[in-house]
């Protein structure tokens, strides 16, 4: 089990090396990215109306998908991941 959480940790720190600047950290069985980008982007918990409040509107929103419902909107230098109206996620370098 270890070695296959290992790999996949591998796995997704390779997808993700070209579009952001950050380190992966593997502690125990939980995986955390600590982030070294100097890019404004919104922080995790900030809600949609947050978010387009301080960075105005996306140049792309993406409609939900999957249970809980997941979006993601573009800016030119990031993209941001939702989880209903909260932010989850955002990945420097896309779209």
């Amino acid at each position: 089990m270890k070695r296959g959480f290992l790999a996949a940790a591998a796995l997704v720190a390779t997808v993700f090396a070209g579009a952001a600047t950050a380190e992966t950290v593997v502690v125990g069985d939980s995986i955390s990215v600590r982030d070294d980008t100097s890019v404004p982007h919104p922080n995790r918990g900030m809600t949609m109306a947050a978010v387009e409040a301080k960075f105005g509107a996306p140049a792309n929103k993406h409609n939900a998908v999957g249970e809980p419902p997941i979006t993601r909107w573009d800016y030119p230098g990031f993209s941001v991941y939702f989880e209903h109206q909260f932010v989850i996620h955002a990945v420097v370098g896309g779209s």
